[in-house]
């Protein structure tokens, strides 16, 4: 890649690949369409705690200008490939912007949920419409999300969200066939 690029990203319109924990760039006047892969887009307090604040997959739409956050970044949980909108071309996005914003409603509302248990199970089923595939047990969240990524997500502790993920498990809401994956189960 060369430094023309970097500095005028307009100038380039292929898709660009990164992998997981890599960020994504930040320019003022560049949306970002996530075309394979799942990002996050964090934030974090004055004494380093993070703040997640969402979790954005394919044909999502990312980047600085829907954020008025400070600080705020966008990192990769998978290998990630995204697409870059230059300002002239945001109003052709019109529906994915909002779709964002509506998400990260649903989020501040999951937030809010009385009952940290409900608010978990509320979160799971948040990812699971989001990054969900129907399977005959359920509804399969094939995400490499840790215990701490969800708890930085419903901002509840690590310890908090494992013991209400094996309480979810005995009572039947939820099914964790291997490491990484989640299954709500039918309700």
């Amino acid at each position: 890649m060369n430094i023309s690029t970097l500095v005028n990203p307009a100038l380039t319109s292929r898709p660009r690949t990164f992998n997981p924990r890599e960020q994504i760039p930040l320019w003022s006047n560049t949306l970002w369409k996530i075309e394979r892969g799942v990002v996050r887009t964090l934030t974090w307090k004055e004494d380093g705690t993070l703040i997640s604040l969402g979790y954005w997959g394919q044909n999502d739409i990312v980047g600085r200008p829907v954020s008025q956050l400070d600080p705020y970044q966008i990192e990769c949980v998978s290998s990630v490939e995204v697409s870059l909108i230059p300002s002239t071309h945001w109003s052709n996005y019109l529906d994915r912007i909002l779709t964002h914003l509506r998400q990260t409603e649903e989020l501040q509302s999951i937030l809010h949920t009385q009952g940290t248990e409900q608010r978990l199970f509320n979160c799971l089923k948040w990812l699971g419409k989001k990054f969900g595939r129907l399977t005959p047990e359920g509804l399969l969240i094939d995400l490499r999300l840790t215990h701490a990524d969800i708890s930085d997500l419903i901002g509840m502790t690590r310890v908090s969200v494992t013991r209400m993920m094996i309480k979810l498990e005995q009572d039947e809401l939820i099914q964790r066939p291997g490491r990484h994956c989640i299954i709500l189960n039918q309700l």
